[in-house]
């Protein structure tokens, strides 16, 4: 008995270390919404079920051949030395978004301590020296079936628990919008574009309103829910909610939550295209967001996107119609000059003669199409030119989004927030203006689905022609874009190919020059890693 509970201590060690990764990947696959974590889990089945775990089944055999305490021992020896190669490895993995224990994970690893405390007690209570082969499987299967135990869990856990607390915080944010009746509230929806335009929006219009735009990505239901019970306060006058979603009715569920009087729609494109369908799918859930609002509502559209041009919307609000190719909308832009200093554009709205300057810091050709939309709902919230011009100069770089940084002496194109064929082609035309020497870093892009590997190649072609190196991260998830390079006939010797982006910036110490830009372009969750 006292061999097998030294032995239940080394397991129950391990099992601990390794769900520090399963719960990782459980956390970043959305907490299974829409059941990504299980396509996930089934999708990488080999890397999940080939790792050292099998060594353990294989102890079996231990049992048949020796004595009972000298393979309970020997299991016991390898869980310990197996727990710390995992804890190593877990220290030495590069994680771009860590495990974050909130409430909810918390309630979860608390039900993962009932599902594996069952066991152990039904195993102590009855415990029988001849059944010791029996208890070294059953413990050993429960830690080899870690990444479906948390599947388990979490599928008691949501009919009840989760569902009450979801609701009871909804209650609450629904209730505080509903007293703050001065509140103005905007929704910014779009396949991509959606977290420039919301903080692009909230830079002008804090000029003369104190704006609140949800923080980061907070753009879900349960991330709004925060911003609201979290940050809005009675001073603020403006909410403007990111809304974020991967499927059809998902855009709507977040109006519902916040009942947004404005809208704006960014651009509709291929972003998120695995998890819509098809791209009409994709239409109609971005168009969820105008639909939603009240007759007496605004909607700003893009007017150079055939897919908001050519939708039959179901809604009679008022719309104002942006565009830089359409010049007969409420309001373009032209004369656009873009730089390695920013961009600089004259703006014109119907009905009006006169052309107005601005000017913004910000990178890249589409944020005029952000900043278009942002001074077209500015003017119709009242403010005047003037403030509009000023909000636009202050408007600050957009965190992973073109923004510009220095590392050590080298200048860094960070566009690192999920990539799109649109956003990807726009930052090498970035890269394209800079002098100097010219290297990106990608891992190409995703969740593009039946087009995803043509439009990774197209994107081959693209970094062909601008690109004098390219680092690519992951062997098998750019193979795409290295056939675009090979299109193009580019240099091999120029071609770096690494499975960590650890790797990347030694690789770029060793072959920059006395100028060098750097484009980050995309940087897949911990779930993508090689």
């Amino acid at each position: 008995m006292s061999y097998f509970v030294v032995f239940s201590f080394c397991w129950l060690l391990f099992t601990i270390i390794k769900y520090k990764k399963v719960l990782h990947m459980f956390q970043q696959n959305g907490y299974n919404v829409g059941n990504r974590y299980l396509k996930w889990v089934f999708n990488n089945y080999k890397k999940i079920y080939s790792e050292i775990d099998v060594l353990f089944v294989t102890l079996v055999f231990g049992f048949i051949f020796l004595n009972n305490n000298i393979a309970i021992i020997i299991g016991g020896i390898f869980y310990l030395m197996f727990s710390f190669i995992h804890y190593k490895s877990i220290i030495k993995e590069q994680t771009k978004k860590p495990l974050v224990i909130t409430s909810r994970l918390k309630r979860l690893i608390f039900t993962l301590f009932i599902l594996h405390l069952i066991p152990i007690i039904f195993i102590y209570k009855g415990f029988n020296y001849d059944n010791m082969i029996y208890y070294y499987i059953s413990l050993s299967l429960i830690a080899y079936m870690s990444y479906l135990l948390v599947y388990l869990a979490n599928l008691i856990n949501y009919p009840i628990i989760e569902k009450y607390y979801f609701y009871y915080f909804m209650k609450k944010a629904k209730n505080k919008l509903k007293s703050m009746k001065h509140l103005k509230i905007i929704g910014v929806s779009g396949s991509y574009g959606k977290t420039s335009t919301k903080n692009i929006l909230a830079d002008i219009l804090n000029v003369n309103y104190n704006a609140l735009a949800s923080p980061k990505n907070l753009n879900t239901p349960n991330g709004l829910m925060i911003t609201i019970n979290n940050y809005l306060d009675k001073f603020t006058d403006i909410f403007i909610a990111e809304m974020g979603a991967y499927k059809v009715g998902e855009v709507k569920d977040l109006c519902d939550l916040v009942s947004p009087q404005y809208g704006i729609l960014t651009k509709i494109g291929l972003s998120h295209l695995e998890s819509y369908g098809t791209q009409e799918n994709l239409q109609k859930g971005d168009f969820e967001l105008i639909e939603a609002l009240p007759s007496n509502g605004i909607g700003i559209l893009n007017a150079d996107d055939e897919l908001q041009v050519n939708y039959k919307l179901k809604n009679k609000c008022k719309l104002i119609w942006i565009g830089i190719d359409n010049k007969n909308v409420d309001v373009y832009a032209s004369d656009i000059i873009v730089s390695k200093n920013g961009i600089v554009f004259n703006v014109n709205f119907k009905d009006d003669k006169k052309t107005y300057p601005f000017e913004t810091k910000l990178l890249g050709y589409f944020n005029v199409y952000n900043i278009l939309a942002s001074i077209a709902l500015g003017k119709e919230l009242g403010l005047n030119i003037n403030q509009l011009q000023n909000g636009v100069k202050r408007v600050k770089a957009i965190e992973h989004r073109l923004q510009l940084k220095k590392y050590k002496d080298i200048n860094i194109i960070d566009d690192a927030y999920n990539s799109n064929p649109v956003g990807a082609k726009m930052a090498l035309d970035v890269l394209s203006i800079m002098p100097g020497k010219k290297i990106i870093v990608t891992p190409g892009m995703i969740e593009l689905g039946d087009q995803q590997y043509a439009l990774n190649k197209i994107f081959g072609e693209q970094i062909a022609d601008v690109c004098d190196a390219v680092i690519l991260v992951g062997e098998k998830q750019t193979a795409p874009i290295q056939e675009g390079l090979n299109v193009k006939k580019y240099d091999k010797s120029k071609l770096h190919i690494i499975n960590d982006v650890k790797l990347a910036f030694k690789i770029i110490e060793r072959i920059k020059s006395e100028e060098t830009y750097v484009l980050l372009e995309n940087d897949l969750p911990d779930i993508f890693n090689e």
